[in-house]
């Protein structure tokens, strides 16, 4: 879908503009004001700036009346451009607000307006509060500690690992985890989070909740919004337009109480999480990572500019000013000889070969080899390819 689509088919209803503004005005009662909200985030291009310019003209039914009349000028310097606004117009004529209203009801996604009681308390008093917040499962798990675990989607396995580790021990100590379900870390750290079956998890999308993105995190959504809550500013129908992740991203960084960065590049949607956090004087801790590892640029140039160092959950609990209760999980895998432990320690976590493994050991091939199945087998590393790459404690 463009910009310029209606984001709803027309009804066979009357369209909006054969009814005078005035009864707009009066047919609103019929509708919760929510209903009209959600309507005007259904204009092209609207994203949280424009629906508050919008709402600053007033209420969200009267704003629509007067969007099916002649252009009013403070609509128009919304808009910024004249084109915008006549798409706005056309879609208001053709969008069915009652129809729409419904669909958010039949998908299951509650809504809630800033101000209102059912509103995230732990967004009314942001710096950037969304006007309208969609959710699907429980708002109510958002209450308590939270920690957003963000990184990059081009994670490695040691990435993978860790953030799983963190998700898993966090929700195990009570803390919820905060992400924006993509692939890569995000997905990682919900995935360790589901598996402590403790603190349920909270995740921030960027699209309509009717909409599943990325569709490889289908079944983490699913369970997602069934144990935890899924939370966006975008109404049912919406795609995931690049423009609204960035403004999804300040929402993760407005509900967490510290940012855990896993593994990033030096920019990308974590860096603008950190920044993000930044403005509300969030601490941002990152793990350390391989200095010739372009996946842990981000982080490795947050630890240089003075963030704190996340080795494990203790370390996020502490800055959290929690007791850093024992979190971590006994290893039972069998401890590897004296070849495996020489090959694991060749490998470090950074994915190698095994030409580079046996010139880093000095061992002959045959032993690399046989070193390597063991280790596979023992679940120390992963083989993918030509690739190896160690394996954190098993999930």
């Amino acid at each position: 879908m463009t910009p310029g689509d209606s984001p709803m088919p027309t009804s066979g209803h009357l369209a909006a503009e054969d009814f005078a503004a005035e009864d707009i005005a009066e047919g609103a009662g019929e509708l919760p004001v929510e209903a009209w909200l959600v309507a005007l985030a259904s204009l092209p291009a609207v994203g949280p700036a424009r629906l508050r310019a919008l709402l600053s003209a007033g209420s969200p039914a009267e704003v629509w009346a007067r969007l099916l009349g002649s252009p009013p000028p403070e609509l128009l310097r919304v808009a910024g451009k004249r084109e915008l606004y006549e798409q706005w117009h056309r879609t208001a004529a053709g969008l069915d607000v009652a129809q729409l209203w419904a669909q958010h009801r039949k998908h299951g996604v509650g809504v809630a307006a800033l101000g209102t009681p059912g509103y995230p308390s732990a967004l009314s008093c942001d710096i950037d509060p969304p006007a309208v917040v969609f959710h699907t499962g429980d708002p109510q798990v958002v209450d308590g500690p939270r920690v957003a675990i963000v990184g990059t989607r081009r994670c490695t396995r040691y990435g993978s690992d860790v953030a799983f580790e963190l998700g898993r021990d966090l929700a195990s100590a009570g803390v919820g985890v905060v992400s924006g379900l993509a692939l890569g870390i995000d997905a990682a750290a919900h995935a360790g989070v589901l598996e402590a079956k403790a603190a349920p998890p909270i995740a921030v999308v960027g699209n309509g909740l009717d909409r599943v993105y990325p569709e490889r995190n289908r079944a983490l959504w699913r369970a997602v919004a069934e144990q935890g809550v899924l939370l966006g500013e975008a109404p049912v129908g919406a795609p995931p337009e690049r423009w609204r992740f960035p403004a999804r991203n300040r929402i993760i960084a407005a509900l967490a109480d510290v940012v855990v960065v896993v593994e990033s590049h030096a920019s990308g949607g974590a860096m603008h999480t950190v920044a993000e956090a930044a403005a509300r004087d969030r601490a941002v801790l990152a793990v350390p990572g391989p200095v010739r590892s372009s996946a842990s640029g981000g982080c490795l140039e947050l630890l240089a500019d003075g963030c704190a160092p996340c080795r494990d959950a203790d370390d996020v609990l502490l800055a959290l000013g929690l007791s850093g209760a024992e979190t971590a999980r006994l290893d039972s895998r069998p401890e590897p000889g004296p070849i495996g432990r020489q090959v694991l320690d060749a490998l470090g976590w950074q994915p190698a070969d095994a030409e580079q493994i046996k010139s880093r050991t000095a061992l002959p091939m045959v032993q690399v080899a046989g070193a390597v199945e063991e280790l596979r087998a023992a679940g120390w590393i992963a083989v993918s390819g030509r690739w190896i790459e160690r394996v954190g404690i098993p999930r």
